[in-house]
């Protein structure tokens, strides 16, 4: 598509402030991030950059599909997670494999069988599909097949120097390992073992898997004690006025030690509350819709982004933050912790629960604005 007309082009001009832009410019990302290229009048300071697009990501291309991330090294400040988003082709299969991280999934479409297997020999066999779930703890070995449909996920890890391309495949073991080691540990020939692939296989092309029941197998020492599988779809959302939220943590999905997130729902005009985390970071993957996510950071720096499906968002530990949804269609996003427990602090609970006069010396507020946060004191989670 051709950039727009120069009566459509946006330019940095606010207010009598700025001027034209009328150089060489990337026009469609100054239309898809209208709060950088005019920022809020608000927005003050330096901050880091809080946002960066699945769609800049490099894509790895395999017979079975294909796999980009986010890590680090794409959004520096993103320190404590990091994100995978791969697409499976119907029966393709994601190795047997594990990582040093522990890994959590969302399923975005389609339908695949994961299966696991954990320090006690005890075993895990399940179909996932759109709206579900799943939590490997690290150093649990797994393995990913597409269902007849195929399957897209998005994997959490975490640890924000995390990469996929880093993970411990077992073709890739069986490779770097003497044939001769491998027939005294299976007791067979070396020959038995020529037809090994040269390298790791990563994502390859397979058949598409029989009835579940088919592929079961009995462990002497039983299931996993805990699933490693839940809907977090079909969980009845707190709904509010402005859209509805899904928390997912340990207490309700109890393999998930290290990992909590919340699925949100914004309707258009309405906004994700004022309100901040207050023991960690946030990395954020929006799903559907357009938003708008506004920082502060303290001593007077704030700094507004846009965002768009495929987006990466991240929140350092304790900054304040809302997000609002600027679309006509409902905003929808994964807010995700490198934590057991969700948890966040609303700025209306916390002045609604705090001695009235107080609050009003402080802000000059109004008698409309006292009575309205009066109704804030139950602890409630508001887009």
């Amino acid at each position: 598509m051709a950039d727009p007309t120069v009566h459509d082009v946006p330019q940095p001009i606010r207010d009598g402030h700025g001027a034209t832009d009328n150089g060489p410019r990337n026009t469609p990302m100054d239309i898809q991030n209208p709060n950088l290229l005019v920022p809020p009048k608000e927005d003050a300071g330096t901050l880091p950059n809080m946002k960066f697009s699945f769609s800049q990501a490099h894509m790895r291309l395999d017979a079975g599909g294909w796999a980009r991330e986010v890590t680090q090294r794409e959004l520096p400040i993103a320190t404590t997670l990091a994100g995978v988003n791969m697409r499976l082709k119907p029966g393709a299969i994601r190795e047997l494999h594990w990582h040093l991280q522990s890994e959590w999934a969302y399923v975005l479409e389609g339908s695949c069988r994961i299966s696991a297997v954990d320090q006690e020999g005890r075993n895990f066999l399940e179909d996932v599909t759109a709206g579900d779930l799943w939590f490997f703890p690290r150093g649990i070995p797994h393995h990913i097949q597409a269902l007849a449909d195929g399957v897209e996920f998005l994997l959490v890890f975490d640890d924000g120097e995390f990469s996929e391309n880093n993970t411990f495949q077992i073709s890739d073991w069986f490779a770097h390992t003497p044939r001769s080691v491998l027939a005294k540990n299976f007791g067979v020939a070396e020959e038995d073992f020529d037809s090994l692939p040269e390298s790791e296989l990563y994502m390859f092309n397979g058949p598409v898997p029989p009835a579940l029941g088919s592929d079961r197998i009995v462990s002497p020492a039983g299931d996993v004690p805990r699933s490693f599988k839940h809907n977090l779809d079909s969980m009845t959302p707190v709904r509010t006025s402005g859209g509805t939220a899904r928390i997912v943590d340990s207490t309700n999905f109890t393999a998930s030690t290290t990992t909590s997130a919340a699925l949100v729902e914004i309707d258009p005009g309405a906004i994700r509350e004022l309100h901040w985390h207050p023991s960690n970071d946030e990395w954020q993957y929006y799903v559907s819709g357009r938003g708008r996510m506004g920082v502060f950071a303290n001593s007077g720096h704030n700094r507004t982004f846009d965002f768009r499906a495929g987006d990466v968002g991240y929140v350092p530990f304790a900054m304040g933050h809302y997000i609002e949804n600027t679309g006509d269609t409902p905003l929808r996003l994964l807010e995700m912790f490198q934590a057991p427990r969700f948890e966040d602090v609303s700025l209306a609970q916390w002045m609604a629960l705090t001695p009235g006069e107080l609050v009003r010396h402080h802000l000059n507020l109004n008698d409309k604005v006292m009575a309205s946060l009066r109704k804030e004191k139950q602890p409630v989670f508001r887009p």
